[in-house]
């Protein structure tokens, strides 16, 4: 359903309240200054944000393998874009592509050593700044209140996609990467990535 078609069902405009549009004025300045700064730290590296949550991606897939449609609907590009990204990484060595066995039409993203040791390399950093510019700026309880907001959002949206109703939050679980608990948080017994693996 589209935002013109539910505004017609609902009859009239729902105006945001004040506090409504204190919080999303606030969420669009914060998360615009929190993506640039993110890139920003990720560039300095030599990475682009989109660049790394590539090799994110294949890093946590099994053989470090994805179909290239798997990919770019992981992290939300279009093919084509994904193409091109891709193509970038390939020709730094980063990636590799290669048909798929089992589809002749099909193409595999693979993550090569020197992929992962970037990834590896870069992490830290990038992790430092998640923790600097978002975790350790708010609560716990914060924190999970607005992991379940986005996978709310996430759910909704890629429900819409597929021309599915959705909940506004009680069907979430899915939103979330990796597996899931009862209670829709990524299992801590999920494969370690170089993003979530501690020091022994």
């Amino acid at each position: 359903m589209s935002t013109i078609q539910y505004a017609e069902r609902m009859g009239s405009t729902k105006w945001l309240s004040a506090d409504q549009q204190r919080a999303w004025r606030a969420y669009l300045l914060g998360s615009a200054q929190l993506m640039e700064r993110i890139d920003r730290d990720l560039r300095v590296l030599g990475l682009s944000m989109p660049e790394y949550e590539i090799l994110v991606r294949l890093s946590e897939s099994p053989g470090r393998t994805l179909r290239m449609a798997e990919l770019a609907q992981s992290v939300h590009h279009s093919r084509s874009r994904l193409t091109h990204t891709i193509a970038r990484m390939e020709s730094a060595g980063m990636v590799e592509r290669e048909a798929c066995p089992s589809d002749r039409r099909g193409v595999l993203a693979r993550l090569t050593d020197k992929g992962y040791a970037r990834l590896v390399e870069t992490a830290p950093h990038h992790v430092a700044g998640v923790r600097d510019g978002l975790i350790d700026l708010v609560s716990e309880d914060d924190l999970a209140a607005l992991g379940r907001v986005f996978a709310a959002v996430s759910a909704r949206n890629t429900a819409a996609l597929a021309g599915k109703p959705r909940d506004r939050v009680n069907d979430v679980a899915a939103a979330y990467p990796g597996e899931e608990n009862d209670n829709g948080v990524a299992d801590a017994d999920a494969p370690a990535t170089p993003e979530t693996s501690t020091a022994d």
